[in-house]
């Protein structure tokens, strides 16, 4: 079973997301939270696989939440689930180490199936916002001398994969953009992550940016 934890400062929000979610034979919602610092706490003493989080909460809002989980290093992965289709949303929320990005109108069906890549480490960003995150990225995003350096730790192919990563591309079109095998991306995609020390795709791609690669190629 997939343990989650549902924070979201409306109790009858919780319970609807409770009980359609309890209806999936591998899903549990084994806690609920009605602000960041209940989310935390939660956390902490029922260790779920996924966090449910919501964006404007009291006391600690859910950006707050999810940067202090990633610090004291709890392994609940955070999908942020909110109202507010907001470019400024989705950047804080994946800096402060979220997984994943849905809106609240997002179908359960689509919802449910989001949360089990979450909870085995993949990334998650509802396909509305994909491709501006990624243009807004290639627009803004300045260079970060700390991490330009660390792109040396990565081979020639690890950095074409990098890219295409980067451009919003799925492993079947890396494969296909660089003529390997979909497994071959995927082994390279796992080595990028550990090579770098991110936690997921989406990670890569904000690393992509702010180390200026993406910038070397325009």
């Amino acid at each position: 079973m997939i343990k989650i934890v549902v924070a979201d400062d409306q109790s009858l929000i919780r319970a609807g997301l409770r009980s359609l979610l309890d209806a999936e034979p591998d899903l549990e919602v084994v806690g609920e939270a009605g602000d960041g610092r209940q989310a935390v706490a939660v956390a902490a003493r029922l260790d779920p696989d996924v966090i449910l989080m919501d964006v404007r909460m009291p006391v600690l809002d859910g950006i707050a939440a999810t940067r202090y989980l990633r610090a004291v290093e709890l392994r609940a992965r955070v999908l942020i689930l909110t109202t507010y289709d907001l470019d400024e949303y989705v950047f804080a929320a994946l800096r402060a180490g979220a997984t994943g990005f849905l809106l609240k109108d997002t179908p359960i069906e689509d919802l449910a199936d989001g949360i089990r890549p979450v909870a085995s480490g993949e990334a998650l960003i509802a396909p509305t916002m994909t491709t501006r995150l990624v243009e807004e990225f290639a627009r803004t995003a300045p260079t970060d001398r700390v991490k330009a350096p660390m792109l040396a730790r990565l081979t020639e192919r690890e950095r074409a994969v990098l890219i295409e990563l980067a451009r919003g591309r799925s492993n079947p079109e890396i494969a296909a953009a660089l003529f390997i095998g979909t497994a071959t991306v995927k082994s390279h995609v796992a080595a990028i992550l550990a090579k770098l020390g991110l936690r997921d795709r989406v990670h890569a791609v904000i690393f992509a940016y702010e180390s200026g690669l993406i910038h070397e190629q325009r």
